[in-house]
């Protein structure tokens, strides 16, 4: 919902009631500064005992409706003139918890979102209502069983900033996998976009910290991501980041996930003993998080670009007789 304008973005409004009891209101305007990116700011909303309101003493209305209405005609002391109202985004029809391994005909698949090795990736709808992403596994990426039991983990870590997992397709291949909708699709991708590539510093400072917030929540866990990179990020309609994909490399049944020479191994992203030795530890997650704060700053840029970074790390791990 956010438009650019030529200079700054499109203003956006919000009354928010503070307090129902004391009657007290106060006005939230999305603005743009340069320096800073998009920003919110709030003003009081006051009130008069003959029943008016104001922002300025100099200025009275005798409604909030006279006063939006002023204010959308001239900024008169605002930051700027009210241009457009904060429309929420309708709620998605909440998903039915008891529903785990579901039937393929309750899937509708709608648009191809991507494609990678293991699989694609589509936005699709639940019995018609309720907007899903479905990951489809090619057949022979996981052994079912191994997948069922790793997903059985999955799903009950739940926090606002993990992609929460909803339901699976496993009686046939290929496997399903019933995640939330994230409207922005990767990070990576988001960040590489006309929309993404224009946020600035503190916008980016908090995507870290909200991807930092989730990994928190997996430590306390007990819980290893394995691969945590941009990639396995997503970003919502209000530029909320979820972690995604935790727990399914332990599952993948390639050399995706082996230090093997012309393996395709996400080695970049992956701490040296988890390559030398398959050693994966939450520390070996805090490593990848360094290389995906890199390339949050880059904006989606590769890390080590020009480096053999496989070949370094080896040459470090081995010992020179």
């Amino acid at each position: 919902n956010i438009e650019r304008s030529s200079s700054a973005w499109t203003c956006y409004l919000s009354i928010i009631i503070l307090s129902l009891f004391s009657g007290s209101y106060s006005l939230s305007i999305r603005d743009y500064d340069p320096q800073h990116g998009d920003v919110i700011k709030h003003y009081k909303i006051r009130s008069l005992d003959n029943g008016g309101f104001y922002i300025s003493p100099r200025i009275t209305f005798s409604s909030i409706n006279d006063m939006i209405k002023h204010y959308q005609k001239q900024s008169d002391g605002l930051c700027r003139k009210l241009e457009k109202a904060c429309i929420s985004p309708k709620p998605q029809k909440p998903w039915d918890k008891d529903a785990w391994e579901i039937p393929r005909e309750s899937i509708k698949l709608v648009k191809k979102l991507g494609a990678g090795q293991f699989g694609e990736v589509w936005m699709g709808y639940y019995h018609n209502s309720t907007k899903v992403a479905v990951k489809t596994l090619k057949p022979g990426t996981m052994s079912v069983q191994a997948f069922l039991e790793e997903a059985n983990l999955m799903k009950t870590l739940q926090h606002d900033k993990l992609v929460r997992l909803y339901a699976v397709v496993t009686k046939e291949e290929p496997i399903y996998i019933i995640t939330e909708f994230m409207a922005k699709g990767s990070l990576l991708d988001f960040l590489k976009s006309d929309e993404g590539s224009k946020l600035m510093l503190p916008k980016l400072i908090d995507f870290s910290a909200q991807i930092a917030e989730g990994m928190a929540y997996i430590e306390r866990k007990n819980y290893i991501h394995r691969d945590l990179r941009a990639a396995n990020v997503l970003v919502s309609d209000l530029l909320m980041c979820k972690i995604a994909d935790f727990g399914l490399a332990r599952v993948i049944e390639d050399n995706e996930y082996t230090a093997r020479e012309g393996a395709k191994f996400p080695i970049k992203w992956t701490a040296p003993e988890a390559i030398n030795y398959g050693s994966f530890t939450i520390k070996s997650d805090v490593w990848s998080f360094g290389i995906l704060l890199y390339e949050i700053v880059t904006y989606g840029k590769i890390p080590y670009p020009g480096m053999d970074v496989c070949l370094y790390c080896f040459s470090v791990f081995t010992l020179q007789c």
